[in-house]
């Protein structure tokens, strides 16, 4: 049997909302084979949810508009090039925008197949599994007990978008899937994989984890932005998976962006919270890849190693979680520290008064001295409450806004936000998990005719485009028990002085970081260029220093793992975004911004590693 030429997978999106034109972009650009397209991110479907707190149904029947009006434009040069597009745009309704993309094909008399994928949604079973035990959160394993369910998603695997592929689906539209499931699947397809190839389909999940973000690999989000050509509209990025599992990572010519071995280093160490990555098809060992540049922007990745999958996969379970506000304050000019002061108690009466359960206040930066414009002597104060209601929320900021003439000299609010001072509510992301053999999961051929409603200009389900074929996804065939995350080496105990005299420079100098969230837990990988750096990282940044660095609250454990084939380390740090990054009050409730704060921290750095020295 001949073995394929490599699957060309473009990505067109890293979540809902990212660059427009990257749809069109990938249909018109290089010859590729499967667009893939991520709308789903955890935060956007919890802020999705909080959006429609008061309108339950509209979530429920939720799918994305703006990945409608990428395709319908499109679908034209789709047949005309034979490609194959997955995306899990379908959100909570796959079926609605399955039935709509078909309809709009019959309309045009094109011969396009449209698949859909469900057994994700869990809503309606929630109860039930709780009371069988599952459902238990993934870090604490405590019980879901009576919690309100707004919604709850099973992070399906790979085999069902294979299986769509395999019935010849063009088009195939899921809701929750395993992020990396869009490009497994098509690679699975594409090569005919078995189940059990475990190193291959840990290759393709790798392939998956570093384009499934859209321009993360590619240059976006990357601390060493400023080498990055033409960083200002960055493409997106290709995955070139043979059917051995080694993968490249390129893009598109032409376009700006970079892929260089930071660039896709980063995205391998991003959100992996350790040396085994689970997915619902394999456990990737993370630490077993190796990246090497093999051309311009041209990146292979190779080594990867996989084995049997947990029983069991993750869920999103979404809580409401009370409600919250915030605005922002500006106190300009001198005696900046006291006028916070004042802002502060003024702020602390307001809550006692109003009972508002918490009170945030976040002071950003500091004012320049002889200051040349008002806006360099400005320091932004972001105020935030959170309650079991939106009534107190309300009136602590009438509370509070009410001593405008009576506070500090120059107060002043952002007045786009003063009237009125809406609560938004507050969802919680509850990480859980169900065994995979409890789950339905089907494949849907849709392959009749008809006509449906313009869902995403109006919420409704309208006519049916006609149903066919409907294939039962088998779980696994061989699951075992996950046993967590392999423990790290002993940390190296180098002499400081083995690595010559130092400075007293940024660490971000020397070292690279991406941060990522999952739940409540803030994951930092941080990487350095140069080989000759990184026994002094191993040596310098232990789990305790980073503490120190961050000046982590007391609450945070942090768990450190090493990657010395990429030069890397990875921190897990639990509860550093509790209860969790969609209902934590942080200003910077993902954590994007930690690594970057961990780099402007000023620590003893050996002269020898700078940049530019030898």
């Amino acid at each position: 049997m001949s073995i394929r030429r490599p699957v060309r997978i473009a990505s067109f999106s890293g979540g809902m909302g990212d660059r427009f034109a990257a749809f069109q972009e990938s249909v018109h650009g290089e010859s590729v084979d499967v667009l893939i397209g991520d709308s789903m991110t955890e935060f956007v479907e919890s802020m999705m949810i909080a959006h429609f707190i008061d309108e339950p149904q509209k979530h429920h029947h939720f799918a994305s508009p703006l990945f409608m009006t990428q395709l319908l434009p499109e679908l034209d040069a789709i047949a005309e090039k034979k490609l194959k597009v997955v995306t899990n745009a379908g959100v909570h309704a796959p079926e609605l925008m399955a039935d709509t993309i078909r309809a709009a094909i019959l309309a045009r008399g094109l011969e396009l197949t449209v698949a859909y994928i469900t057994g994700d949604d869990l809503r309606e079973e929630a109860d039930r599994l709780s009371t069988e035990g599952q459902l238990t959160h993934i870090d604490t394993g405590e019980s879901l007990g009576e919690r309100r369910v707004l919604a709850a998603d099973a992070y399906l695997g790979a085999w069902g978008v294979k299986a769509a592929l395999d019935e010849g689906a063009d088009i195939v539209i899921t809701g929750r899937v395993a992020d990396a499931s869009l490009i497994s699947g098509a690679a699975a397809w594409w090569h005919q994989w078995e189940r059990t190839e475990w190193d291959k389909i840990a290759g393709a999940v790798a392939a998956g984890h570093i384009i499934e973000c859209g321009p993360q690999a590619t240059g976006g989000n990357f601390s060493g932005f400023t080498t990055v050509p033409d960083n200002i509209t960055i493409g997106f990025p290709i995955a070139e998976i043979a059917e051995s599992g080694e993968v490249v990572i390129t893009k598109r010519a032409g376009e700006g962006g970079a892929v260089t071995l930071d660039t896709v280093t980063a995205q391998l160490l991003y959100e992996i919270q350790g040396p085994r990555y689970l997915n619902p098809d394999v456990v990737w060992h993370t630490d077993s890849v190796t990246v090497s540049q093999v051309g311009p922007d041209r990146v292979q990745v190779s080594g990867a190693k996989g084995s049997p999958p947990p029983a069991t996969t993750r869920v999103g379970v979404h809580l409401q979680s009370g409600y919250r506000g915030s605005l922002w304050y500006f106190p300009t000019g001198l005696q900046i520290e006291e006028k916070v002061k004042m802002l502060r108690r003024q702020a602390e009466i307001a809550a006692q008064n109003t009972h508002v359960q918490e009170l945030r206040l976040f002071v950003c930066g500091r004012a320049v001295d002889d200051p040349t414009d008002q806006w360099q002597t400005t320091v932004p104060v972001a105020v935030t409450v959170a309650a079991d209601t939106a009534k107190p929320i309300q009136a602590f900021f009438a509370w509070l806004n009410s001593y405008f003439l009576g506070s500090f000299p120059g107060f002043y609010l952002d007045v786009n936000y003063m009237f009125p001072h809406p609560p938004h509510a507050r969802v919680d992301y509850w990480p859980a998990e169900v065994g995979q053999d409890t789950l339905r999961h089907q494949v849907h051929m849709v392959d009749g005719t008809g006509l449906v409603r313009r869902w995403w200009r109006r919420i409704g389900r309208g006519g049916r485009a006609g149903h066919g074929r409907v294939l039962d996804i088998a779980p696994p065939p061989d699951m075992r028990p996950f046993g967590g995350q392999p423990t790290g080496g002993a940390i190296p105990t180098a002499d400081s002085s083995s690595f010559g005299p130092t400075t007293r420079r940024p660490l971000g100098d020397i070292v690279h970081a991406r941060t990522g969230d999952k739940a409540g837990i803030a994951d930092l990988g941080v990487w350095v260029s140069e080989e000759a750096a990184y026994p002094w990282l191993l040596s310098f940044l232990t789990a305790d220093r980073l503490v120190r660095l961050l000046a982590a609250p007391a609450s945070v454990t942090v768990e450190r793992y090493e990657f010395p084939r990429l030069r890397g380390l990875v921190f897990v740090l639990r509860d550093y975004l509790a209860p969790s990054s969609s209902s934590g009050l942080s200003l910077d409730q993902l954590g994007k911004s930690l690594g970057e704060f961990l780099r402007a921290r000023h620590v003893e750095v050996p002269i020898a590693l700078l940049p530019g020295r030898t």
